[in-house]
């Protein structure tokens, strides 16, 4: 029984490894503004709507409150190719069910929100909402994929408070602490002994608040500013509740609904840039990003009678791109950028349910002034994936005599859209 529950817990507890669309399971879409330029400009730019990026982006800005949302549409497939499985006595046989799984990335909207105040000549206080690990992965139940993962669905919720100041004519700084809720359930096949027999499934529900905190400059030189920010890793212990069913025949025992948990760490995230404002109407911008994905290195699971640690091995990375803003009247302003983003997942670790690769993000986006004191931001984006290959073992009822391998090899391949929109209002 305690391999069983170890298993369990192994199988649904990849609880941030959900595709988004950034590397690995990061969501970059917490601006409408920064979509339309790749999300190239944010660390050196003011105002609400670069919080995410630097606290210090408020120090000067007006009192301000911006609402936003991201429309996102996947289209990938997961394609079967040479997968396994290897059933006691040594048996193995190619996994059976569908070939090819269509879209397993879910479409979804991503919400964003802030607000912030001057408070006297220097200083500023700003709240801000961000959801930036969050997204669903499904595949259906007879899926060549399923005993990687059948359903994955992780919602976060990062609310952030954050005080900026004016330090000098030219330099500002800014904090903030943020308290992220996590709320996940994931699922995945287990198989049976005979070949063909309906397979059991593992279930895990679990949530759970941890807190981080972020620190971020701006100096401004004549027409050029510097950002530099740092977001903290946030250490995450979801508690909730595993099941296994479906299990018959001599693996019925290994059926179980227990309470449980598993610790991991969302990666640290550094950004530096640049905006230069090349004349009164063009700005141009650039900006890094150097994603501490190595805090991802495993998962703690945990329960009354079992300890375990899951190795995942991300490994860390740097993003980058450029960009532009043209101001065409007082009324329009336009926008244009490209970033790279290379994956954090292992080649020789990678799972049906993490199916990420290298991506290309181009985006395009305007600014509309409606009044005096509201504006409103429009961005399309368009994300190209890299073709990546799943390569993933699985040992279930691992130490017993029921011990049954998967070895499920794939190749994917996909292309996303976002469709973003939001306003922004001073008064």
């Amino acid at each position: 029984m305690k391999k069983a529950l170890v298993l369990a817990l192994a199988g649904a507890t990849s609880l941030t490894a959900v595709p988004a669309l950034a590397g690995g399971f990061y969501l970059q879409e917490q601006s409408v503004r920064g979509a339309g330029r790749a999300f190239t400009g944010e660390v050196a730019d003011t105002g609400v709507s670069s919080l995410w990026w630097n606290p210090a982006a408020i120090a000067r800005s007006p009192r301000e409150v911006y609402v936003g949302a991201h429309a996102v549409f996947v289209d990938a497939q997961v394609v079967n190719d040479g997968s396994t499985i290897t059933y006691p006595g040594g048996v193995t046989v190619p996994v059976q069910g569908e070939p090819r799984a269509f879209n397993p990335i879910q479409n979804g909207v991503i919400p964003n929100f802030a607000i912030a105040t001057p408070v006297g000549d220097r200083f500023a206080l700003g709240l801000s909402v961000a959801a930036p690990y969050n997204f669903t992965t499904e595949y259906r139940d007879n899926a060549w994929a399923r005993y990687d993962g059948l359903e994955s669905g992780l919602t976060t919720a990062d609310m952030q408070l954050t005080g900026a100041m004016q330090v000098t004519d030219w330099l500002d700084l800014g904090a903030g602490v943020s308290a992220q809720y996590t709320e996940a359930t994931l699922s995945t096949a287990y198989p049976n002994l005979a070949p063909g027999a309906p397979d059991g499934v593992s279930q895990l529900k679990g949530n759970g608040w941890d807190f981080g905190w972020t620190v971020g400059a701006q100096a401004r030189f004549n027409a050029l500013t510097f950002g530099a920010s740092y977001r903290s890793a946030i250490e995450h212990d979801l508690e909730g509740d595993v099941r296994v069913v479906g299990l018959a025949g001599p693996l019925a025992p290994f059926n179980t609904d227990t309470a449980g948990s598993a610790a991991f760490s969302t990666p640290w995230i550094a950004t530096f840039g640049a905006r230069w404002q090349a004349t009164e109407r063009l700005a141009l911008n650039a900006q890094v990003n150097r994603i501490g994905w190595s805090e991802f290195d495993a998962i703690e699971v945990t329960s009354a009678s079992v300890n375990q640690t899951l190795p995942q091995r991300y490994k860390d990375v740097t993003s980058g791109g450029v960009g532009v803003d043209y101001i065409v009247n007082p009324a329009l302003t336009l926008r244009a950028g490209a970033q790279f983003d290379p994956t954090p997942t292992p080649d020789d670790l990678r799972t049906a349910r993490v199916p990420d690769g290298d991506r290309w993000l181009y985006g395009v986006g305007a600014t509309a002034r409606l009044t005096d004191s509201l504006q409103m931001d429009a961005a399309l984006a368009y994300i190209s994936f890299d073709e990546s290959r799943i390569n993933h073992d699985t040992t279930f009822y691992e130490g017993t005599p029921a011990q049954t391998v998967t070895r499920l090899r794939g190749d994917v391949n996909g292309e996303g859209a976002i469709l973003s929109l939001g306003l922004r209002k001073t008064f």
